[in-house]
């Protein structure tokens, strides 16, 4: 199962994800689902939606202290993960996840998108 972990600033909209998205998925198979923290799951399921997608939603201690490739501090600051849409890929795809691609920035900066791919319970 392949899952696009995805964080965005306020601001961001459809097409930002949509861009971060098809950036991070240019060189693998097809996400399978999509992720993100409990805070930003309401533009999320309007990505699902569009996609015809699981979403999986996450608390926010599933990812404070999750180890990432990629260290933002306000990432850190915020949310305890260096990277929201990597710790949120990690985290849905189960346990054993590797990451696919770290985190793709849309190009207007507001979104990231991450893809891992594991077997969730």
């Amino acid at each position: 199962m392949i899952v696009a972990g995805f964080g965005y600033r306020s601001g961001a909209d459809l097409a930002s994800l949509r861009d971060a998205l098809a950036m991070a998925s240019a060189q693998t198979r097809p996400v399978d689902a999509l992720a993100g923290p409990r805070s930003k799951a309401s533009l999320l399921a309007r990505l699902a939606e569009a996609l015809a997608l699981p979403l999986i939603v996450l608390e926010p201690e599933a990812l404070a202290g999750m180890a990432t490739p990629t260290r933002s501090a306000a990432s850190l600051a915020a949310h305890g993960t260096g990277s929201v849409a990597e710790a949120s890929a990690l985290v849905a795809a189960g346990a054993g996840a590797r990451l696919l691609t770290p985190r793709h920035i849309s190009p207007d900066r507001l979104a990231t998108c991450a893809l891992a791919e594991g077997f969730p319970a």
